[in-house]
């Protein structure tokens, strides 16, 4: 029998039913994205990392690191290579999902952001129309400029938008105000009902929520000249296992 396509927004849904994550407690399980580089780049992509979190263009500074031939799940580390585990900004609707609050999951793609306001997205991919994950294609083209925004405050990075129900606008306001005390940092923008978010429209009676990608750092390391390869949505990890990147 044949395997029926799986688009991306059916992946996004899959995936924020499993979080459990409490941003008050800092426990539960997360979505992470798992990138590879060389060993020999180690060093500058844990200062990426580090620069990225500071300058508020990834979701959170936790991390974790696997060595050649450590598993992540059912994947094995390569010979060379150090495995980088990010959070991934999927982790956001789980938590929307867990407050009852039903998300729809619009794209991903890149905002422009200038003197560190975003202004608009620039490049976008529905989930309904791809099964692969957009900002995992969108890093691959060199359409962004990761760095600029970390250094001099203006560029493009990678972004994702999904829309609420306008009356669930006080749930989610409830949910914004754990995660400012949390290591979850990052929303880019929160729309008002009915109007368009960073020029993507929503649905009558909807509001859109921006959120910055969770590939960021990796794009900036591509941007580097250095080889990265990134897998989205790689599984689940509880918080507990991970670290706080300034800890390195």
């Amino acid at each position: 029998m044949q395997q029926a396509l799986k688009f991306v927004n059916h992946n996004i849904e899959d995936y924020a039913l499993k979080i459990t994550f409490d941003p008050s407690a800092c426990r539960g399980d997360v979505v992470i994205n798992l990138s590879l580089v060389k060993n020999e780049d180690f060093e500058y992509a844990v200062a990426i990392l580090k620069d990225a979190f500071r300058s508020g263009v990834s979701v959170s500074g936790l991390v974790r690191f696997f060595q050649s031939g450590e598993k992540v799940g059912d994947y094995t580390i390569p010979e060379g290579c150090t495995g980088i585990c990010t959070l991934c900004s999927i982790t956001f609707d789980g938590l929307l999902i867990r407050r009852g609050i039903p998300v729809s999951p619009i794209g991903g793609g890149i905002v422009q952001i200038e003197n560190r306001v975003p202004l608009r997205f620039i490049h976008m991919i529905l989930y309904e129309h791809t099964t692969i994950d957009p900002l995992q294609v969108l890093i691959s083209q060199t359409l962004t400029s990761v760095k600029g925004v970390i250094r001099q405050g203006t560029g493009n990075i990678l972004a994702n938008i999904r829309e609420i129900h306008m009356e669930a606008e006080p749930l989610v306001g409830e949910v914004l105000d754990e995660l400012a005390d949390s290591s979850y940092t990052g929303i880019l923008d929160v729309g008002i009902p009915n109007l368009p978010v960073l020029g993507v429209p929503v649905n009558s009676q909807y509001v859109g929520i921006a959120v910055v990608g969770g590939t960021n750092p990796m794009a900036a390391l591509r941007e580097s000249g250095r080889w990265v390869q990134t897998q989205a949505m790689k599984g689940l990890m509880d918080v507990k296992d991970m670290d706080e990147i300034r800890s390195f």
